[in-house]
């Protein structure tokens, strides 16, 4: 049984390499027991470094106009997220995993989740590109699903590519729709702004009235 009172925290830089180049050996290998703590850690240690490396870009000037501080306060918020998320979404797979016929426990379940975030570095640099980024990161996310299905829960492959692969698909989908709207209200902002640097107290409060009446409408379409 592992000691859950240590964690190796060299294996990490490993592991991170395994899940990223083999990730069906790292899947068939992975220890289906052991306790939280292991996961939970190498999560929290993904999810720093991720925070760090938004924060590093949006010094530089990647991202969004204005997400400077929100980078700076991803090294802090991302891995509380991260964490509160990895629980509630290790068990909504476990459920699905159920479904599908798996007989491997929640913990496994959470394992399986939370290795994942051996890619979130890396995703943080591909979100640069703008939609394509997301894209990728996600895509990537449900390939390592869909390697822990066949591999850990011995779920048929066609099956896994076919449930997955259609839930992978829709967030996909939503999350494109998302940035589309956040990158679309961004460029309004910078319109607006620009140009109630020209104009008189008056106009500026109409020309704010105007953009908020058209946000309005659009998300009524």
């Amino acid at each position: 049984m592992t000691d859950q009172s240590r964690v190796d925290f060299s294996a990490i830089p490993n592991q991170v390499i395994k899940v990223v180049t083999n990730p069906v050996g790292f899947y068939r290998d992975m220890p289906r027991s052991g306790g939280f703590i292991e996961p939970l850690v190498f999560l929290v240690v993904m999810a720093v470094f991720a925070g760090v490396l938004t924060a590093v870009l949006s010094l530089v000037g990647f991202g969004m106009a204005g997400m400077m501080f929100a980078g700076f306060a991803a090294i802090i918020i991302f891995p509380i997220m991260v964490v509160i998320v990895s629980f509630i979404g290790a068990l909504i797979f476990y459920l699905i995993w159920l479904v599908m016929g798996s007989k491997e426990s929640y913990e496994t379940a959470y394992r399986c989740i939370a290795y994942i975030s051996a890619i979130y570095p890396i995703t943080v640099i591909l979100g640069v590109v703008p939609y394509l980024g997301g894209i990728l990161g996600t895509a990537w996310a449900f390939y390592l699903i869909i390697t822990a299905s066949i591999q850990v829960h011995k779920i048929k492959a066609n099956l896994a590519y076919i449930v997955f692969g259609i839930l992978g698909a829709l967030i996909i989908i939503m999350q494109a729709s998302g940035e589309y709207a956040a990158r679309n209200f961004q460029y309004n902002m910078g319109r607006v702004s620009g140009n109630m640097e020209r104009m008189t107290p008056e106009e500026a409060g109409e020309a704010v009235g105007k953009f908020l009446k058209g946000l309005e409408q659009s998300q009524k379409k």
